[in-house]
C-alpha cells in the first residue's frame, strides 16, 4: 500500500503570526509503537517523506532519521508506518 503524497501547506500569516521553530513528526507504527522525528521545516519533512517513504516498495526497509542524532537512523519497513501526525513547535526554548 502506497502512502498518499503530503500536499504542500500554504500559511496565511498575519504580521503578528507565530512561525514554528521546528516540526515534531509522529510516526505511528504497526503494533502501537510511535517514533518522533524532528524536522526544522515542513519542506524538509515533505522532501524526506516524498523521497523515502512514498517511493519505497511496501516490504522495503526505509531510513527514519533519529530525533537527537543527525547521522543515526532507525530502519523500518515502509508498510509499517500506518499514520503520521505533524506537530508544529512554537516554543522558544529547546525541550
Amino acid at each position: 500500500m502506497r502512502h498518499p503524497v503530503v500536499s504542500s501547506v500554504t500559511l496565511n500569516l498575519s504580521p503578528m503570526a507565530r512561525i514554528p521553530r521546528r516540526f515534531h513528526i509522529h510516526l505511528m507504527l504497526e503494533g502501537g509503537h510511535e517514533h518522533v522525528v524532528d524536522f526544522h521545516t515542513l519542506e524538509d519533512f515533505q522532501k524526506w517523506y516524498g523521497g523515502v517513504l512514498t517511493s519505497a516498495a511496501p516490504e522495503a526497509f526505509v531510513n527514519v532519521p533519529h530525533e537527537d542524532l543527525e547521522l543515526e537512523y532507525m530502519v523500518v519497513r515502509a508498510r509499517s508506518v500506518i499514520g503520521i501526525r505533524v506537530e508544529p513547535v512554537f516554543a522558544s526554548l529547546q525541550e
